[in-house]
Formats: C-alpha cells, sequence, structure tokens
C-alpha cells in the first residue's frame, strides 16, 4: 500500500510564520479533531510552541462518540492540561474558550494590571491540522465571517489577526500537516475523517481499515446502515467490501463502493464515532 502524506508549499511557508510570531502571543488555542484527538495534532508544531501555555480545544464533538470524548478529557486533564470538547457549528460552549485563557493567564495578566494596564489583551494563536475547524471557531468568537472556512483541507493560506469580544485578539494560521506519518494508521484516520486531500490516498485502501475498525469498535452501526445479517458481519473487510459494491449496484468498480463507504463516515450515517482511544499509544 502506497503511504498517505500531504503537505503543500502554503503548509511549509505557514509553519515558518508560526514559528516566527509565537513569541508574539500569550497562549495557543490547540484545535483538534474530537473524532481523532491525538491524531489530529501536529508534533511538528506541537515542538515549536515549547513552554507556550496551551488550551486544547476537541471541536466536532457532536459527531464524535461522546464516551469516548470525556475519556479523552480525562486524560488530558490528568496530564495536567487544559482541554475541553466543543461543537464549533452550533457555537457551544465557545464562551469557555476566553474564560479558561484568562484564567490560564490570570498571574501574567495581574502583573500587567499592576504596572498600570487597565485592559491588557490577551493574544491567543490557533493552529491545528487542516478542516478542524480553526476558522469556524475564530468566526464564532469575533461574531463575523471573516476567516475563510471550508469543509475541504487546505482553505486557510494566510495568517490574520482577529478581535473578538472583550480583550482577546487572535491569530488564524492555515491547517498544517507534517511531512511524513510515521504511523500509516494515522494518515488512515486523518483520510477516513477528510482532513487530507482525497488525491493523496487510495479508497480501498482506507475503506478496508475503516470497516475492519466500525465492525471491531461500532458493529451495530455498521450493520444497521448496510442491513448486514449476523453471518455476514463475520466476513472480512475484502469480503464486505465486495458484499457492498453488490448492494449499492456498483457491479464490479470497487473503488466508487469505497467511495461510498468513505463519503458515509464523513457524513456520520454510521452514527458518532471516534477511531482511537487513549490507550491505543496510536497502534
Amino acid at each position: 500500500m502506497p503511504s498517505i502524506n500531504w503537505f503543500p508549499g502554503h503548509m511549509q511557508k505557514a509553519r515558518r510564520e508560526v514559528a516566527e510570531k509565537i513569541k508574539q502571543v500569550d497562549i495557543v488555542l490547540e484545535v483538534v479533531d474530537a473524532r481523532l484527538p491525538e491524531s489530529s495534532r501536529n508534533p511538528m508544531l506541537l515542538e515549536m510552541l515549547q513552554q507556550k501555555p496551551r488550551i486544547s480545544i476537541l471541536n466536532k464533538a457532536d459527531l464524535a462518540d461522546p464516551k469516548r470524548t470525556q475519556l479523552w478529557l480525562d486524560a488530558y486533564r490528568g496530564d495536567d492540561r487544559s482541554a475541553i470538547a466543543i461543537d464549533a457549528q452550533h457555537a457551544r460552549q465557545l464562551k469557555q474558550i476566553p474564560q479558561l485563557a484568562e484564567k490560564i493567564l490570570a498571574d501574567k495578566l495581574a502583573r500587567k494590571r499592576a504596572k498600570g494596564i487597565r485592559n491588557p489583551h490577551v493574544r491567543a494563536m490557533c493552529i491545528g491540522i487542516p478542516n478542524v475547524g480553526k476558522s469556524t471557531i475564530l468566526n464564532r468568537l469575533v461574531k463575523k465571517n471573516i476567516a475563510v472556512t471550508g469543509n475541504r483541507p487546505g482553505v486557510t493560506k494566510n495568517q490574520q489577526w482577529l478581535k473578538a469580544d472583550g480583550n482577546l485578539e487572535l491569530l488564524d494560521t492555515p491547517g498544517i500537516l507534517w511531512p511524513k506519518f510515521d504511523d500509516q494508521i494515522i494518515g488512515k484516520r486523518l483520510a477516513l475523517t477528510g482532513a487530507i486531500a482525497d488525491s493523496v490516498f487510495t479508497d480501498d485502501d482506507v475503506a478496508l481499515w475503516g470497516v475492519d475498525y466500525f465492525k471491531a469498535n461500532y458493529p451495530g452501526e455498521l450493520q444497521r446502515l448496510y442491513k448486514l445479517s449476523d453471518a455476514q458481519m463475520q466476513l472480512n473487510a475484502a469480503d464486505t467490501m465486495k458484499l457492498l459494491t453488490d448492494k449499492f449496484g456498483y457491479g464490479g468498480e470497487y473503488d466508487r463502493a469505497a467511495k461510498r463507504f468513505i463519503t458515509d463516515v464523513r457524513k456520520g450515517e454510521l452514527g458518532r464515532y471516534t477511531l482511537e482511544l487513549p490507550e491505543d499509544d496510536q497502534q
């Protein structure tokens, strides 16, 4: 199977700009996909942040398995990391972000007030990989459609400062991946959820992995959507895809059936799901 990697030229430029501007910000808002919280974290960016205060924002929580989301929040908070889960599309719980930022920066803000600065600004950089919803979050916080959004990876190309309510200033950044996935399972998780361009992976490989994962973790949803018998649920992934190809009436077009399965997963036709657990350790 060919490896999955995607690192367009604008991401290299964005990485340099993040490294240059990180000193200008007080705190980092790290947006991840609640369906794959760890796999949607960019280790390359995390190295640049060093000891900068950070809030992990598990976005798209409305699409994720709620029980698993709570497990991730517990795991992050157990490591003394500030973390919240939100659904940015419906602006739920967004008020937590500036409130938590001010709480984390309380000592720094107090020192500024002691120097005579009445309303010190909080400057935050928003980072994340493509298509995790960074720009949607920022638009909700500033209450304007300023940051460019789109349901595909790589929409935001440039960095820009945005003024939110109160004293919060936000820096939007493009979604940035890293040049190579050391573990191809990470690439499959990202591909299945739409974090990377469809042109850089093979539908069949990702769909087969997805079928195996849903059989092991969400068998009821798979059986319900595709009306599979108990015996059919025992088939391996390849035979299941052949069966689905026939059910869809696609003849021998297995790639078309694979694309249909991936689309169903992304649209939530198989229900709410999370593709990894804290104890998985990227296995």
